[in-house]
């Protein structure tokens, strides 16, 4: 059974920086797609950072303007977000995805469609 799991959701000041951990169980990494979403109150889900875990090949959101990177460690099995000069604008639960595919997917890397498994989210909130 696939289980994503995150970590590291938390209330901040704007300005500061987060990163998120998804350690994935019954699934390996390696050489599949993995994403981060996020959903405000409110607003539909939305991607915002995507890697092909074998070439470590990233795709960002435009509006992510590089405060965000994404990165893996294969060995702990597990997908970080590192969010920094957070703005209240990135207050949302922050789900990691994982695709059931083995290889690139033939989509788009941050379209939802794409991926088959997710974990249950990690709040972050930013305060002004």
């Amino acid at each position: 059974q696939v289980q994503l799991v995150e970590s590291g959701g938390s209330k901040v000041q704007a300005g500061g920086t987060l990163k998120l951990s998804c350690a994935a169980s019954g699934y390996t990494i390696r050489n599949h797609c993995m994403a981060w979403f996020r959903q405000a109150p409110g607003k539909e889900r939305e991607g915002v950072a995507a890697i092909y875990t074998t070439d470590d090949y990233p795709k960002y959101a435009d509006f992510v303007k590089d405060r965000f990177t994404i990165s893996q460690d294969n060995a702990k099995n597990t997908v970080y977000l590192q969010i920094n000069n957070l703005n209240p604008d990135d207050t949302a639960v922050y789900y990691c995805a994982a695709s059931a595919v083995l290889g690139l997917v033939r989509g788009d890397l941050l379209d939802a469609a794409e991926y088959n498994y997710w974990g249950q989210g990690t709040q972050v909130t930013v305060s002004s």
